[in-house]
């Protein structure tokens, strides 16, 4: 974004985490800021300081309806999105069989058929303008799955999948896509993980602050590249996930002992 006091950003997850980092950078830069989150408190602290440029709806990304009304009352009352980003998400891990096959199915509503409601509600009045930008949330996990990740992994892979034929899509439409995979990173979603188990081995691989992946996403925007890869590790993941599979696996079952 260019011109801050004239762009309008939609942000989901804007409760907390990197929804809430990247609500607060844009809004000090001087953008109007709408957050989407069922954690109404958490919203209420992002924008704690910043009232005047951050508003804040609860919403539900899981239901379709919800969010394609949401979208059309922010256009009509504040004007046309020019950026949003798909930060919502949820993170419990666990072996794929001892966890709650609703827990499961949770995961993946959230994470990705939550960004399949926002792209559907957000993207036609882009594609009819011509310009705008649209970020998804994928992980390296996405990329390279990993023993107690599955369910979150599973999500994600979606995510990225997804985006990518998204960008092909549209990729000559004005609007600018990046879909973002990013390591652990210093947030609430993470310390939600370690709250159910931690894997061994993404927990001894590097960890990024909030800041280091917005500008990784930022750079990627500006570039016209529909993949950022926050981090050193995730861009040599990429390669060893792509050439050495075999071996990416080895290192994860000595990792967790299993």
């Amino acid at each position: 974004m260019t011109d801050g006091q004239q762009r309008l950003a939609v942000i989901t997850g804007g409760g907390s985490g990197m929804g809430r980092a990247w609500a607060r950078r844009l809004a000090s830069e001087g953008t109007r800021v709408v957050l989407l989150d069922l954690n109404e408190a958490g919203m209420a602290e992002t924008a704690r300081g910043h009232e005047e440029r951050i508003s804040f709806r609860a919403v539900d990304v899981t239901a379709t309806e919800e969010v394609a009304k949401v979208f059309a009352d922010i256009e009509h009352a504040l004007g046309p999105v020019d950026r949003v980003a798909n930060a919502a998400a949820i993170m419990p891990f666990g072996r794929l069989l001892e966890q709650d096959p609703k827990q499961i199915n949770q995961v993946m509503s959230v994470n990705y058929t939550g960004l399949v409601n926002v792209a559907a509600a957000a993207l036609p009045p882009m594609l009819a303008r011509g310009q705008g930008e649209f970020i998804s949330f994928s992980s390296m996990t996405g990329l390279i799955p990993g023993l107690l990740m599955g369910a979150y992994a599973a999500s994600k892979a979606a995510v990225q999948f997804y985006s990518e034929i998204l960008y092909h899509e549209n990729r000559n439409s004005g609007v600018r896509f990046c879909c973002v995979c990013p390591p652990a990173v210093n947030t609430a979603l993470w310390k939600q993980a370690e709250a159910t188990v931690v894997p061994k081995l993404p927990s001894k691989g590097e960890t990024l602050e909030a800041d280091q992946v917005i500008d990784e996403i930022e750079r990627c925007l500006k570039a016209g590249e529909p993949f950022a890869y926050p981090g050193k590790q995730t861009r040599i993941g990429v390669l060893m996930r792509r050439f050495f599979p075999g071996f990416v696996w080895r290192v994860a079952h000595q990792a967790e002992g299993f």
